[in-house]
């Protein structure tokens, strides 16, 4: 009932999220309630932009404690971040999800930095430090975004060198050894200027692992480098050249098995946990504890040039290579039974030049992108044969998997099963798909104002790609049972690596329309098309002559989405409010298989329909509050010629409510002090983790409070010095991350708790 009445209240008003989002624009009539964003490749007031999109400065996100990705989701209804870890980020936008770590399959979601596609999911987590604004952009966006965006975008933009001399310093500690040293120094005049920023964070693991040769797990330990150089020589003319450097060395993510036990009792995802890995893990894994290795580099080079008083050129040109090893236990408990790595590497190219067009009742853009990228995944698999037979067939009666006090009583299957001939055989395998993706798209864009109250905007984007996939896998046969391969399905190729290819196109248009109802609120509508590539799926099948190349093609998704709102202010008063239905022909969902592994397949049509709100209020200079809600009501349709398991089920990472609310209070106290509090308060309702839907494998409704709090002093303004206290999930809730996963494609699924009450406090400085 209190849901439902806040959301007639938000529908009621005229609302937007509290964010500002400060660039610079050639229309110099902003007042305070202005946002200005990028998000249609140009600068313009955010109530001017016909489709739904928050906008958060870094500055709003450090007053409301946010330091990574997953933390601003809570603030943005239809935005879902779930990072399992920095190599397995699930990125949602309205319900539909964007995490295959697949080589093979491309994404849903467009995770952009500074202006260019980085949505290869382990190659796009990108840390958020000294950021200028990040834009979330929702509904499909191929005109604007690429291919990539069939149901939003989120663009992360860096801050730019400018002239004069600056710098700010963070250090922070906090509960589980928590550790921060961040900041930024700026050098320069109007012609050149570089800027250096860092962020380097660590941090215990939050759940105690048993495992005497492991560390704690679900720590941090990440160091983002990034410099920044801007060359003006003329007005006209700007380079910017931007090279970043990421880092993760985390220890392991605590997949924890409920059914398992640990010698502290029956297993629990909030208590501890026994995950030691394999004992050969650095032979047949590459590393030899359990953990995240990762190292990210990222070169963007963009050139703009205003050559005619109407007309500008803007050229994108990037590379990333990003290079990463994750050991993982994939059965959450002290046996060697189901120990995984995952290898992933890869490499992107991506150039872009866009020609823009300025009079007084047209603006519009045209111009071309080519985009490669060539990535693979490596899964090599170990495990004791005896352990891994028994756990999984329980082939002696009688003999658990694991005891009651937590001791692997299957290891001693081995000696049981060969008659004492063995007591320990040693059984890995690997698997690797790659992919190589060329895609080529011409696009044109141009918004017409025929009268002053109404603008109409129609894009589209014409697309070609290549798509070529591979598959290699080396599966030897079991020494006990004699089979083909101790884990069933898994083919081994015999040495060769399989390829396939295929090409695609696609027309993507979209339209949208503008009424200004007043000098201060718009209506919007939009019709817009996006879609996911289509998977050009590799594997291997067994034959009697040898193996064989299996491909199995799925189709690309398309969406269709149609949307209506109104943005705007009125006195203290700032907000929107949209409502959207969006419908899905051949819809891919990733599922876990019993060979451990995952396989996109159509489910066939779905849809979703949902409405988002924000609202803020600023009724004095030093106070404001903000509210906003999201709800989805959306799945795969439950009609006749969908398979039984998908049909009516919901999207995997889906809330059917999402909301959050604050107060900010900054003000000056006297004798050059200043307070300033942010207290914060998260819902989102319950959540499935897979497709089909499993009511167990699920998390019920969660409301976290945060706060963050502190004095400021110094300077002219009480700010060249803050000291801050910060708590998250202040009431400590147990709440989960993430269940299923790998371990329940064998019948045991894992759950990973998400963090607990973390709090600590930071000293800036700025100079």
């Amino acid at each position: 009932m209190r849901i439902t009445s806040t959301l007639a209240f938000l529908l009621a008003s005229v609302t937007a999220l509290p964010a500002m989002a400060q660039v610079q624009e050639t229309n110099p009539e902003i007042d305070k309630n202005d946002i200005v964003v990028t998000a249609q490749k140009r600068s313009e007031k955010e109530v001017n932009v016909p489709i739904t999109l928050t906008a958060v400065t870094g500055e709003r996100m450090k007053e409301l404690g946010v330091s990574d990705l997953d933390e601003l989701a809570f603030f943005v209804p239809g935005l879902n971040i779930q990072e399992q870890s920095a190599n397995n980020p699930g990125i949602v936008i309205r319900g539909i999800t964007s995490d295959s770590g697949s080589a093979q399959q491309a994404a849903r979601v467009t995770l952009y930095y500074n202006g260019v596609d980085i949505s290869r999911s382990r190659g796009s987590y990108q840390d958020i430090y000294d950021v200028e604004r990040i834009e979330v952009i929702k509904g499909p966006q191929a005109t604007l975004f690429g291919t990539a965006s069939a149901v939003g975008a989120i663009s992360i933009i860096s801050a730019r060198p400018k002239e004069g001399f600056s710098g700010e310093l963070t250090g922070g500690i906090g509960n589980f050894d928590q550790r921060l040293l961040a900041g930024h120094i700026n050098l320069g005049s109007d012609k050149i200027a570089g800027r250096i920023a860092f962020a380097f964070k660590k941090r215990d693991g939050y759940v105690n692992n048993l495992a005497p040769n492991q560390d704690d797990l679900n720590g941090q330990n990440q160091l983002g480098v990034r410099g920044s150089l801007r060359f003006t020589p003329t007005e006209d003319f700007t380079a910017d050249l931007i090279l970043t450097y990421d880092r993760q060395r985390n220890p392991g993510t605590a997949f924890v098995s409920r059914a398992l036990p640990t010698s502290s009792g029956p297993g629990n995802p909030f208590g501890d946990a026994y995950l030691g890995g394999s004992p050969l893990s650095a032979q047949a894994l590459g590393a030899a504890k359990l953990g995240l290795k990762r190292d990210v580099y990222d070169a963007n080079l963009t050139l703009g040039y205003n050559f005619a008083d109407d007309w500008s050129v803007t050229m994108v040109n990037a590379y990333r290579k990003f290079d990463s090893l994750e050991i993982f236990d994939a059965d959450g408990s002290a046996a060697w039974y189901l120990e995984f790595a995952e290898g992933a590497k890869g490499s992107q190219f991506n150039h872009e030049t866009r020609f823009a067009y300025t009079s007084d009742r047209f603006r519009g853009s045209f111009g071309f992108n080519f985009f490669h990228e060539n990535s693979l995944q490596n899964v090599p698999f170990s495990t004791e044969e005896g352990t891994y037979l028994q756990c999984a067939a329980r082939l002696i009666p009688g003999l658990a998997c694991i005891a009651p006090n937590g001791t692997v009583a299957a290891s001693a299957a081995t000696a049981i099963l060969t008659g004492g001939a063995a007591t320990v055989i040693p059984y890995s395998s690997v698997f690797q798909n790659s992919g190589i993706n060329d895609s080529y798209s011409v696009f044109a864009d141009g918004t017409f104002t025929p009268t002053p109250r109404l603008e109409l905007t129609a894009g589209v984007r014409l697309l070609i790609e290549k798509r070529q996939s591979g598959f290699f896998a080396r599966v030897p046969r079991s020494v006990i049972t004699g089979g083909a391969s101790l884990i069933p399905g898994q083919v081994d190729t015999a040495g060769q690596t399989f390829r396939t290819e295929d090409s695609f196109s696609a027309v993507l248009p979209r339209f949208n329309a503008l009424y200004r109802l007043s000098d201060k609120v718009n209506a919007f509508a939009t019709v817009s098309k996006g879609r996911r590539s289509a998977t050009v799926q590799l594997g291997a099948a067994a034959r009697a002559t040898g193996p064989v190349a299996a491909f199995t093609p799925v189709a690309a998704e398309n969406v269709w989405n149609y949307e209506v709102g109104l943005k705007g202010s009125a006195g203290i008063v700032s907000g929107s409010i949209g409502a959207y239905y969006m419908t899905y022909d051949n819809f891919q969902v990733s599922v876990v298989l019993p060979n451990g592994t995952t396989q996109t397949q159509s489910a066939g049509t779905a849809s979703n329909k949902g409405v988002e709100a924000e609202l803020n209020i600023r009724p004095a200079k030093w106070f404001s509050a903000f509210a906003n809600i999201g709800y989805i009501d959306g799945g795969i349709d439950d009609k006749p010629g969908i398979a039984p398991n998908f049909r009516g089920a919901k999207f995997r990472l889906q809330p059917e409510v999402q909301a959050s609310g604050g107060i900010m209070i900054d003000a000056p106290v006297g004798n050059g002090l200043r307070l300033f509090a942010t207290p914060t308060i998260t819902y989102r309702s319950r959540i499935f983790f897979e497709i089909p839907n499993n009511p167990l494998i699920a998390q019920g409704p969660v409301t976290l409070v945060n706060v963050r709090a502190g004095l400021g002093f110094g300077g002219s303004h009480s700010d060249q010095f803050e000291l801050v206290g910060f708590a998250r999930n202040l009431f400590n809730k147990d709440y989960l991350l993430d269940a299923g996963n790998t371990g329940g494609g064998f019948g045991i699924p894992t759950y990973i708790p998400a963090e607990p009450r973390l709090y600590g406090v930071q000293l800036s400085a700025k100079f």
